[in-house]
């Protein structure tokens, strides 16, 4: 089932790769950009992160909390969020669950041959747990003029 805006966000309690826990049904009450990405130190994934990095400050100004998830382990997350200084939670997610639950873990073709991965998409959560955006054509290097 493809989540479309105003459906109600798929909760979700996992631990990020600092060890805390992070429940989604804790973050009611503020907004959340819960962005998923394909793989930690790649071209397209650093300049998203770091973009949403650079910008944190005004998105937590703006009352925003910045979670990204893929399928990456805690390990490779660690070492991503040291190497670029990210100061917001990483969630690994091998099993696919979360991945399943937004509908983002899809079948994908590269030079003619299909694979399954992760469908770089960005949601926007308000405040009551509800989806209020949803952005599917991401620009990475630009990623926080995006969100609204």
């Amino acid at each position: 089932m493809k989540l479309k805006i105003g459906d109600l966000a798929p909760l979700f309690k996992m631990e990020d790769s600092d060890g805390q826990l992070i429940d989604s049904s804790d973050l009611k009450g503020s907004k959340v950009i819960l962005y998923f990405y394909p793989k930690d130190d790649t071209p397209g994934c650093t300049a998203q992160a770091c973009n949403l990095n650079e910008n944190l400050s005004y998105l937590q100004a703006n009352g925003f909390v910045v979670i990204g998830v893929s399928a990456d382990s805690n390990k490779a997350h660690e070492k991503f969020k040291l190497k670029y200084n990210l100061k917001f939670s990483l969630l690994s997610d091998p099993n696919h669950d979360l991945l399943n639950a937004y509908g983002v873990w899809v079948e994908k073709s590269m030079y003619g041959k299909s694979y399954m991965g992760i469908a770089r998409t960005t949601f926007i959560i308000d405040e009551k747990g509800y989806i209020f955006n949803i952005i599917e054509k991401v620009d990475t290097k630009n990623h926080t003029t995006q969100i609204h």
